[in-house]
């Protein structure tokens, strides 16, 4: 699974912010790992250098093997809360994708084609 990183100019330290990030994500997905192609992970300040409570933002798409991607979105204070935030909900997603198909023991519908 490739983990993708991006963030914008506000976001600073991002070096470390995207190892840690990159850590954090291969910890809560690992179960998922062999089921995904990438991770691609976008963080950004929201509103910049004026400040303010929850305007870090982190938006998480798992591009599955074969099916669509699976995006989330969510907020903090602090960049590793939006994170891990964005981790644990993509998670429970990922859970409800990957288990609908192992429950019904049938494939996954293919795009129709036209």
């Amino acid at each position: 699974m490739q983990v993708q990183f991006n963030s914008d100019s506000s976001v600073m330290g991002t070096e470390n912010v995207a190892e840690r990030i990159e850590a954090m994500l291969h910890t809560k997905l690992a179960r998922f790992e062999e089921r995904l192609t990438r991770i691609e992970v976008h963080v950004r300040d929201e509103n910049g250098a004026k400040g303010g409570g929850d305007d870090k933002a982190c938006v998480i798409e798992a591009r599955p093997r074969g099916g669509r991607p699976i995006g989330v979105t969510e907020h903090a204070g602090k960049v590793d809360d939006a994170a891990r935030k964005a981790a644990n909900t993509l998670a429970q997603r990922l859970e409800r994708h990957f288990g609908k198909g192992s429950r019904h023991g049938h494939d996954p519908r293919p795009d129709k084609m036209m």
